[in-house]
Formats: C-alpha cells, structure tokens, sequence
C-alpha cells in the first residue's frame, strides 16, 4: 500500500453504534507499528495534538475518547480498568489490522497495561508517560483525587478561560500541581487541556483509575516497554516511574523541569523518545 500522510494530524470519527469517537491521524500504511495513543483522567484525544504533529510523517495514530471524555458518550461502559479497555478495543478494531505501540499517559499509562496484559499479542509494545495506578492506589492520594473529581475547578471556571490562560499568573495556578512550567505550555495545548478537563465526566473514570490493580496486570506484560516521567511531577512522583521500569525491566527517561503533563510541556521530546523506542523494535 503506498504511503498517505493525512491532511490533518487527527481527524475525528464516530462510531455511532457504540457512542464512541475518536482521532485517527498520520501515515497509512507505514512501515512501524501504529500507535494507539491512550489520555489521562478528565482529557481527550485532543490532548495528543502537538505530539501527534511531531510523529505524523512516520506512523499510523488512534486516539481514543474514554467514554464520558471528549466527544464519547458515558453509555453502560463499566466503570472499570475491564470497561474502558473494551471501549478502547472497539475503535481498535475499527481501524487497525495490527498490533499497536500503545502509548498512554497517566490513567491511559494504567490503562495500557491492562490491555497488555489481557490479551498476550495485543499490544506490540508500551511506553508509559507519568502512568498512574502505584501512589494513586495509597488512600492519601485516593483521597485527593476524589475530592478533585468532585469539585472539578476546570469545569466551574470553563466560562473564564480565554482570561484565566491570558493572563501569565492565572494560567499559573490553573495549571499547578499538574505542570512544572506552565510557559511551557502552547496557547493551543493549554487551551485543550483546559477544555477537556471542563468538559469531561469523570467519576466512572476515577472509579476504574482507584479500583485499578497495576500489580496483577504488571505480571502479564510480555512486551518491550518504555517508561517516560516528569522530573517534577508533584502528582504522581518519579518513584512511581522507577518502579514501573524496575518491575518491567524497561528504560527509564526522566525529563527535567516537567510536571505531570509532559505531552503538553515538553511534545517534541516525548516524540523523539518514542521515536527512538520504537525504532528499536523492528517491524
């Protein structure tokens, strides 16, 4: 098949039947796995947007809405690690005929390993970016993420935003806690993080993302894995990177002065790492 670079980066699609959507971008019939790009808790596949431009002369990219996130309907998906995975094999199906390079962040990092572990032959290989599930699963940390997803600060504020990101010092705090350097961020990945996070309906996704149980899903990964987080992520910290690599005998690169959002702060980085690992693999 010849190669066809996409006029857009990610294109949406709908699968109406199940209430899903989803972006598709990148070359067709490349000769590297495609990746199948998985978002964190409260985002949408918007949120891969900046990284996807950087990967998309070399490979094929899907990247799912959790249902409640994005354009993809709450429907009767369970509200566990189980239920969104099926939802993530269904567009799957729908548009890949071979085994992805699954690349998730945070939830979608907790995620991914799941869908690894679930079905042997599935995922060609992992890279996790800041992937929740180790110090997410403490009651501390169980705690403040479930009072967060109650008061939901994005969506209260959503009517605010073109001024909130505007403005050096509000952007700032509205991006504390989850980013290092909130410059960092393009006005159009601050934006989409933002957004996302406002619209999104999260409470079956927090339910999966605390019911989650990393360990029984670390014991069945038999791929090549890649593990990437932020120096300075105050959300979930570089111990919980260290020991994923450690369980899953992968390498560990830690980016310096990044939060918990390195797609959105530092893209062109996160996709050379890719790049780089899945170059490594072969066809």
């Amino acid at each position: 098949m010849s190669q066809a670079i996409r006029s857009q980066p990610l294109e949406p699609r709908r699968l109406e039947g199940h209430g899903l959507s989803y972006r598709v971008g990148g070359v067709e019939g490349g000769e590297r796995p495609p990746l199948l790009l998985l978002h964190g808790l409260a985002g949408r596949s918007g949120n891969w947007y900046e990284l996807a431009c950087h990967l998309a002369g070399r490979y094929s990219m899907l990247a799912p809405d959790f249902p409640g996130h994005g354009a993809s309907e709450l429907g009767s998906w369970a509200p566990t690690l189980a239920g969104l995975a099926a939802s993530v094999r269904v567009c799957t199906a729908a548009e890949l005929d071979t085994a992805p390079i699954v690349v998730g962040h945070s939830l979608g990092g907790q995620l991914a390993l799941e869908l690894a572990a679930s079905e042997p032959g599935w995922a060609r290989a992992l890279v996790l970016i800041s992937a929740s599930g180790i110090s997410s699963a403490r009651p501390e940390k169980s705690r403040a993420l479930t009072i967060s997803g109650r008061v939901r600060p994005s969506r209260r504020f959503d009517r605010f935003r073109p001024w909130i990101l505007g403005n050096r010092t509000t952007r700032r705090i509205a991006f504390r806690g989850m980013v290092s350097d909130a410059d960092a961020l393009s006005d159009a990945a601050a934006d989409e993080l933002f957004a996302g996070a406002a619209a999104a309906t999260t409470s079956r996704a927090l339910a999966a993302l605390l019911g989650g149980e990393p360990w029984r899903s670390l014991r069945g990964v038999r791929v090549p894995a890649l593990v990437i987080w932020g120096a300075r992520d105050a959300l979930l910290p570089v111990a919980d990177g260290i020991d994923y690599a450690r369980r899953l005998g992968a390498p560990l690169r830690v980016l310096a002065d990044t939060g918990h959002l390195p797609i959105g702060e530092r893209p062109a980085e996160c996709a050379r790492l890719i790049d780089e690992f899945a170059t490594g693999l072969g066809r």
